[in-house]
């Protein structure tokens, strides 16, 4: 087990699971900050010490208990918001455009798709 307990947490499957799953109700602004660092932490040229700050940070995005429950409305996904502020500053060296861009492309096409529908 490392030290930080929100690392164990993430895993791809579980980050997409939540991602899709709660895309309505995180919202566009939470929703692009997770989706603009994973693009990061899955980029070669990402240090290995930032990866670990991002996968943490969504680690906390994913998992099932924290500060604020998500199924709270209208304040659930704050926490999770500010803990992906904190890891992306601590990151921005390594936020490229293109994870940004990527991260838009997603996210117009989920809520584009959840609007039609």
């Amino acid at each position: 087990m490392s030290d930080n307990k929100y690392l164990d947490e993430y895993t791809e499957a579980r980050f997409w699971d939540k991602a899709k799953g709660f895309a309505k109700k995180a919202g566009y602004d939470v929703l692009e900050k997770a989706l603009t660092l994973y693009y990061s932490a899955t980029d070669n040229d990402t240090p290995k010490w930032a990866k670990t700050t991002i996968f943490a940070a969504l680690g906390y995005f994913i998992a099932p208990i924290d500060a604020i429950p998500d199924l709270t409305p209208a304040v659930g996904f704050s926490d999770d918001l500010g803990v992906l502020f904190a890891a992306a500053a601590a990151v921005v060296m390594y936020v490229k455009p293109e994870h940004s861009e990527k991260a838009a492309e997603k996210l117009s096409r989920w809520f584009s798709k959840s609007e039609e529908e």
